[in-house]
């Protein structure tokens, strides 16, 4: 039996990709949750509170092109593993440090600085290896799993940090320490081939992130994926924002709110479930344009949501069409690049999605600020609109049609010189 007949559920080395992931995703929920919690007891002060999730984010992005060409330059599964090691030991000293009563925002600060530049390493370095694990032909799905991995670690750990932290507050970063051990095991065991590189000459660091922008953005395809990527994340992060503030000014229960964010995520388990199918029915264009248009109709009927089980419904539907265009782009940009440009496409995006997703809000806040509600939302959904325009009439993404990415990124890359 070939490694290409072999299904995605019993590729040994992806498996244990998979559930190490899963668990090191789920415990940095859990912390995610924690880390403002124990600042809020610590000091009593909300705006410290943001300052450490804030530290964590800049962080990851400060770090993030340079870690996508450490990742091109590096081992990558030694990366994954020094990465999970250095989180394990960094968020399990915490626990000491409240035992022994040390721990202080400083600290706290170093911490998640410390695993977010783990992250800005760790992303990439998996994202790149995902084609020398997974054949070409189960790429798409293994990018859908991936997806669906997400959404569930963030439900699952969310809601175990704040039931932890309730219980005792070691126990989260306890639990995540133990799901970073639990995440090298699982990496240590697989079997990743080497690598054929050139040997790379120390100190051009730079010029080996200038070499990836530049690969990047010789290609018209990708250019025009990022942009619009950009600003339907950044919309969408305002309206995020917008419809808690909206909720919260309408009295909808906490509960309710909670409720709505779960529906959320659930939409995006299912589509993720549903995207290695809709992938290959759907033309690449469709499921690109339709995800634009999808949340640009659905963004209106939110001014008539008065609970949050009918704004859950909406999130939900948003969400489940999201995976099956973000498995057909990662699939496409995994086999156009080249194996030592891929840790680099990686972190370029993740940069750039990071960036808008820390604007988003701000946004939203300002939107908040000096709009009415039904109007802020309207904001967000004409600003969606016009991306939605621009991606159905733009030329270089209706190009974006055929089912083999690999055949689409050739084609693709010689029209765009």
């Amino acid at each position: 039996m070939t490694a290409s007949t072999v299904p995605l559920s019993r590729n040994r080395d992806y498996r244990l990709v998979w559930i190490g992931q899963a668990l090191s995703e789920a415990g940095s929920s859990a912390s995610a949750i924690a880390f403002p919690l124990l600042v809020l007891v610590l000091t009593g002060s909300p705006v410290l509170s943001g300052l450490v999730l804030s530290a964590g984010a800049a962080a990851q992005l400060l770090a993030g092109l340079p870690a996508g060409a450490l990742v091109d330059r590096w081992d990558r599964k030694k990366v994954m593993l020094i990465c999970e090691a250095v989180q394990a030991l960094a968020v399990g000293s915490v626990v000491p440090a409240l035992w022994w009563g040390f721990a202080s925002v400083p600290y706290i600060i170093a911490v998640v600085v410390v695993l977010g530049v783990c992250r800005s390493l760790c992303e990439p370095a998996e994202e790149a290896s995902l084609p020398a694990i997974v054949p070409a032909d189960q790429l798409a799905g293994a990018v859908a799993m991936n997806s669906a991995r997400g959404y569930l670690g963030q439900l699952l750990g969310t809601a175990l940090g704040g039931f932890l932290f309730a219980a005792r507050r070691w126990l989260p970063f306890a639990a995540e320490a133990a799901a970073h051990v639990a995440a090298f095991v699982a990496l240590f065991f697989v079997r990743l081939p080497a690598r054929q590189r050139e040997p790379v000459p120390k100190g051009n660091l730079h010029r080996e992130v200038l070499d990836g922008l530049r690969w990047i953005g010789g290609r018209p395809l990708i250019r025009v994926i990022a942009v619009c990527a950009i600003g339907l994340n950044l919309f969408f992060q305002a309206f995020y924002l917008l419809v808690i503030a909206l909720a919260q000014q309408r009295g909808v229960p906490t509960g309710q709110i909670g409720v709505m964010a779960a529906m959320f995520g659930a939409g995006g388990i299912l589509g993720a479930l549903a995207a290695p199918r809709l992938h290959r029915l759907v033309r690449p264009y469709v499921s690109v344009v339709g995800v634009f248009w999808v949340i640009t109709c659905l963004i209106p009927p939110a001014i008539f949501a008065d609970n949050g089980y009918l704004m859950g419904a909406l999130f939900a539907a948003m969400a489940f069409v999201a995976p099956t265009a973000n498995t057909t782009i990662t699939t496409y940009q995994l086999l156009l690049t080249p194996d030592e440009l891929r840790g680099r496409l990686s972190s370029v995006m993740s940069v750039a999605l990071g960036t808008a997703a820390i604007a988003g809000p701000a946004l939203g806040g300002l939107l908040v600020e000096v709009l009415p509600g039904d109007q802020a939302i309207l904001t967000c959904a004409a600003g969606i609109a016009l991306l939605s325009l621009f991606a159905t009439f733009n030329p270089t993404l209706r190009q974006f049609s055929a089912h083999d990415p690999a055949d689409q990124g050739t084609t693709t890359d010689q029209g765009g010189r």
